[in-house]
C-alpha cells in the first residue's frame, strides 16, 4: 500500500517505500514540497485534499488518474482519512485500480468454483446412477440378439455408457478422498510433471526451468498438487499441438490476499507457453466445466486444476495474448497474524 501523509496546506509530511516506488519521488525530494505539484493536472486530488482539510469527511474512497511530467498516466482508488482534529494531516492510501479488479476476479472466480463444485457434483451423482442400469440393459439385450448388425446399436450403448462414466469418474475425483498433506519441494513437483509431459511430446516441445531455490517447503497433498500442476502443463502443449516452449518459473509473493485471508508469504508457480492464447469468447469462462477452446477437448483439465488448487487454499490466475499464456498458481506459505 502506498501511503503518504500530507498537512492543511498539501505539503509531504510523510510517504513510505511504496509510494516512492510507485510515483518515482524520493522521499527526500518530496518532504516539505506540496505533494499535488509533482503531477499533471493534479486538480482533482487538490480538490480532494481541500475538502478533506475543511472538515468535508471523516474518511473518503475515490478514482483518480495521476501523471508525472513526461510519464503515463496511473488510474489508482485513493482513500483519504482526515483527522477530527481539523488541524490534523491528512492520511492517503493509494492502490492501482488494476490491484482491485484482480482482487475482485479473484473472489468471483473462487465463489463460482465453489458453486460449480457442488452443482458438478450433484449432477455426477445423478447421471452416474442410471448409468449402471442402463450398460446392464444394454449388456442383456446384446446376450438376446441374433444378428451382429443389432448387436452393433447394443455395442454404441455400452461404449457410450463407458465414456460418459468416464467424464463422471473425472468430474469425482478431486472429491474422493481427503487430502493428505506433507511437507514438500515444489520443484520436485515440478520436475515429475516436466519428465511426463516430455514424454508425451518427446519431439518439438521444450520445458525450462526458472527456479527460485530459496522457496521454502510447503504443506501439501503430492498427489493433487501434481494433477493440478500436470492439467496446466499438459493443456499449454496441447494447446501448442505439442511444438513450442513451456516455462516452469517458481516465485515467492509477499503480502498476498487469498480469499480474504493475509499471507505474509506465497508460492507463485507460473505455467507460461508460447502458444496461441484463450480464445477471447471463452476467456471470462475458461474455468467453467466443460469450456473448451480447443477441438476434441473435454473442457474438464482447467476446472479440475482451479479446484485442487483451491483445495490447498490457493487460486489460479491467467494472463493471455498470442505468443505468450502465462497461467499462475498462487498457494499459500504463512499467514499474516498481524
Amino acid at each position: 500500500m502506498a501511503v503518504v501523509v500530507v498537512d492543511l496546506r498539501g505539503r509531504v509530511r510523510f510517504l513510505n517505500a511504496s509510494a516512492e516506488q510507485l510515483f518515482g519521488l524520493s522521499r527526500r525530494h518530496a518532504l516539505g514540497r506540496r505533494f499535488a505539484a509533482h503531477f499533471v493536472d493534479a486538480q482533482p486530488l487538490e480538490r480532494l485534499l481541500a475538502e478533506a482539510a475543511g472538515g468535508g469527511f471523516g474518511e473518503k474512497t475515490v478514482d483518480l488518474s495521476l501523471a508525472r511530467t513526461g510519464g503515463e498516466a496511473q488510474a489508482l482508488i485513493v482513500s483519504a482519512v482526515a483527522g477530527v482534529d481539523p488541524a490534523a494531516p491528512v492520511l492517503l492510501e493509494f492502490r492501482p485500480q488494476e490491484q482491485r479488479r484482480r482482487v475482485d476476479r479473484a473472489e468471483r472466480l473462487i465463489e463460482s468454483t465453489s458453486a460449480y463444485r457442488d452443482l458438478v457434483r450433484q449432477l455426477a451423482h445423478e447421471i452416474g446412477n442410471p448409468l449402471g442400469g442402463i450398460r446392464g440393459a444394454a449388456q442383456l439385450l446384446d446376450a438376446e440378439l441374433e444378428t451382429a448388425r443389432l448387436r452393433e446399436y447394443t455395442g454404441v450403448i455400452v461404449k457410450e455408457a463407458d465414456r460418459l462414466q468416464s467424464l463422471v469418474d473425472r468430474l469425482l475425483a478431486p472429491h474422493r478422498g481427503r487430502p493428505r498433506h506433507a511437507r514438500m519441494n515444489i520443484h520436485e513437483v515440478c520436475e515429475w510433471v516436466r519428465s511426463v509431459v516430455l514424454a508425451e511430446y518427446p519431439a518439438g516441445l521444450e520445458i525450462l526451468r526458472d527456479y527460485d531455490a530459496s522457496l521454502p517447503e510447503l504443506l501439501a497433498d503430492r498427489e493433487r498438487l501434481v494433477q493440478g500442476l500436470l492439467n496446466l502443463v499438459r493443456n499449454a502443449a496441447q494447446a501448442m499441438q505439442g511444438r513450442g516452449r513451456i516455462v516452469l518459473r517458481t516465485r515467492i509473493a509477499r503480502q498476498q490476499t487469498i480469499a480474504r485471508r493475509r499471507w505474509k508469504l506465497a508460492l507463485d508457480l507460473h505455467v507460461i507457453d508460447d502458444g496461441p492464447g484463450v480464445p477471447a469468447a471463452i476467456a471470462e469462462r475458461v474455468f467453467d466445466p466443460l469450456v473448451s477452446g480447443r477441438e476434441g477437448g473435454t473442457g474438464l483439465g482447467l476446472t479440475l486444476a482451479q479446484d485442487l488448487v483451491q483445495q490447498h487454499g490457493g487460486i489460479i490466475e491467467f494472463d493471455s495474448r498470442p505468443g505468450k499464456t502465462d497461467f499462475r498458481i498462487r498457494l499459500p506459505l504463512q499467514e499474516d497474524r498481524t
